[in-house]
């Protein structure tokens, strides 16, 4: 059998149909400044980037709405479908809407009023998976029409001044800073949106538009077509578009087609040294655990190196634990660095599940530890802002890692750090996949882990941030921070009750400025801590003066609770002397 590839996501495809119309007319305008624009791609972007309707009403008061408005939608729906799989719908969508309207906004400085440049509304809907996304900015609209009623889900940016005139508050290229409507909704088969401009649906109204759509032809262009010529011959004196989405059938919830689908390749058989499995000579087992295999491989053929993750027999029949081996590969496949191990492709077609990486001869970061109890500063530093580096590469591609410690963090012979093991990685485009599996989750080491995983706290990147910041307190100081209390934490009364030891008390040569940045990076508050791991890499390599002021001010000002306890514990020692001096009078 021929294996799917391992960079797809085919467990996760299921039958999203949909049925679509759109029409556009400059009515009684001489020109048409509206654009419109759909794209329902196929395979797998439609599972990971899911459809795009857009549509845009160029501003007639602008003398290059129209250009605005096509720029805008043609520009989207390339974009939007460049951008990273892993990346959620509103990361994705708004990445492309910011760098869009700041091309529209310094194009329309070139006229002598900035406002009647490149100035157009935009309204956007994502279908994917189960969830609607909106994007919207202006007097555009979209609806929805469940079970007979239909209802406006975007708000009008207008303000009305008469009776014949508004003013748009937003829209694309109006102003330098964005601002853009968001929320997502639950869809059902059967729902129909509609996406229209004001010449449509300020004319018809939505009740005369909610009846024309209860009666729909079969061919949504031909009912677009309809509300269209309604308006034109209601009098409407604008452009005349709209756009029908129709969702006819949801992806399939059905939990034995994902599993008949993540089973087609059967386990690998057992393997020893010597052994070829699909032309890779076994060299030899690198690691084994309850959960997996890691093999030093190589290519019979070319000679080539890699390393061959496998998946353990323990879960032969647990579609959690197959689905997420298989999203490994596929996440570590879209990370691009230096300091992440690279996925890859196997040469021949995989005849069972496994996954190789590059082959990167080195020891384990807990190992160089061992070796190199309280190395020098500087060098720690070093390989400290790289791993950042590597971990920076994930959350580019809105990724968690959530494993961050010293066994899944490489060094070569060159003194260059890798990253290694996606088994408990996060991507925030996948987790908007719906999928009948109870997903398993696999998350780090709680020696290393930050502390929102055990208080049941939704982790952003300040939790890999946090692993970074245990993992670098070690290495200057041999020790865990906390007194590595941290694996004994089960409530967030046990994390406030853990004291932190100043790393400088252990190893003389740490500079106070450098435990300040390691304190601010443990801290129990994801807020609290550094905005990413790149700001806490730099606070190691360049003096934060707030730091050495920090250690000036009175106890009473940097650790009030300690101060009061302090102070409690003098007033019993006195009171106690009292009594003493009082019993023996």
């Amino acid at each position: 059998m021929t294996a799917p590839d391992t960079n797809q996501v085919e467990h996760l495809n299921g039958n999203l149909t949909l049925s679509v119309g759109q029409y556009s007319v400059a009515g009684r305008k001489p020109e048409n400044e509206d654009a419109i624009g759909i794209r329902i791609p196929e395979g797998n972007l439609l599972t990971t980037k899911g459809a795009v309707a857009i549509i845009a009403d160029g501003v007639s008061a602008a003398e290059a709405g129209k250009e605005a408005s096509q720029t805008s939608v043609t520009n989207f729906l390339t974009d939007y479908f460049s951008t990273p799989e892993s990346w959620s719908v509103k990361k994705s969508a708004q990445q492309v809407l910011t760098a869009l309207n700041r091309w529209l906004y310094s194009r329309g400085r070139g006229f002598a009023d900035s406002t009647r440049g490149y100035v157009t509304t935009f309204s956007a809907l994502v279908l994917k998976s189960q969830q609607a996304h909106l994007f919207h900015a202006g007097d555009s609209r979209i609806y929805r029409l469940r079970d007979g009623t239909l209802e406006q889900i975007t708000d009008d940016h207008s303000t009305r001044v008469s009776e014949k005139q508004s003013y748009l508050s937003r829209a694309l290229g109006l102003d330098v800073h964005l601002e853009m409507d968001y929320r997502s909704l639950s869809i059902v088969p059967g729902d129909l949106f509609l996406l229209s401009t004001d010449g449509i649906h300020d004319i018809l109204g939505r009740d005369r538009m909610q009846y024309m759509l209860q009666s729909l032809p079969s061919d949504l262009s031909h009912a677009c077509q309809a509300l269209a010529e309604a308006a034109f011959e209601a009098g409407s004196t604008d452009n005349l578009s709209c756009q029908l989405m129709r969702v006819d059938q949801l992806p399939a919830a059905d939990i034995n087609d994902v599993v008949k689908r993540l089973t087609e390749l059967r386990f690998p058989p057992f393997l020893e040294e010597g052994m070829i499995l699909d032309g890779l000579r076994i060299i030899r087992e690198m690691h084994a655990s309850n959960r997996s295999q890691v093999y030093h491989v190589e290519d019979v053929d070319s000679g080539e190196q890699f390393c061959m993750k496998t998946p353990s027999v323990n879960f032969e029949d647990d579609a959690a634990y197959i689905e997420r081996f298989v999203m490994e590969s596929w996440i570590g496949s879209r990370i691009n660095s230096p300091y992440v191990v690279r996925v890859a492709e196997p040469p021949r077609p995989k005849s069972c599940l496994y996954y190789l990486t590059e082959y990167v001869p080195s020891i384990t970061l807990a190992r160089w530890m061992l070796e190199h109890p309280r190395p020098a500063v500087e060098e720690a530093v070093y390989l400290i802002d790289q791993i950042a580096k590597g971990i920076r590469a994930f959350h580019r591609r809105e990724t968690l890692h959530q494993d961050i410690k010293p066994d899944n963090i490489l060094i070569d012979r060159h003194g260059q750090i890798k990253i290694i093991d996606f088994g408990s990685c996060h991507a925030a485009g996948i987790s908007e996949i719906n999928t009948p599996i109870q997903r398993d989750i696999a998350l780090g080491t709680q020696s290393y882990a930050a502390p929102e995983y055990t208080v049941a706290r939704k982790p952003n990147y300040q939790a890999d941030l946090f692993s970074l910041a245990v993992i670098s307190y070690e290495m200057l100081t041999s020790e865990l921070p906390f007194n590595g209390k941290l694996e004994h934490c089960k409530s967030q009364r046990d994390f406030l009750n853990t004291r932190y030891s100043e790393s400088y008390r252990i190893n003389p040569l740490v500079p106070h400025w450098i435990d300040g940045a390691l304190r601010k990076g443990l801290r129990f508050q994801p807020e609290r801590r550094h905005g990413d791991v790149m700001e806490f890499a730099y606070e190691l390599k360049h003096p934060n003066p707030q730091y050495l002021e920090y250690r000036q001010r009175p106890l009473l000002e940097r650790d009030p609770v300690k101060a009061w306890k302090v102070i409690a514990a003098i007033l019993a020692l006195t009171q106690l002397a009292t009594l003493l001096a009082w019993l023996n009078g």
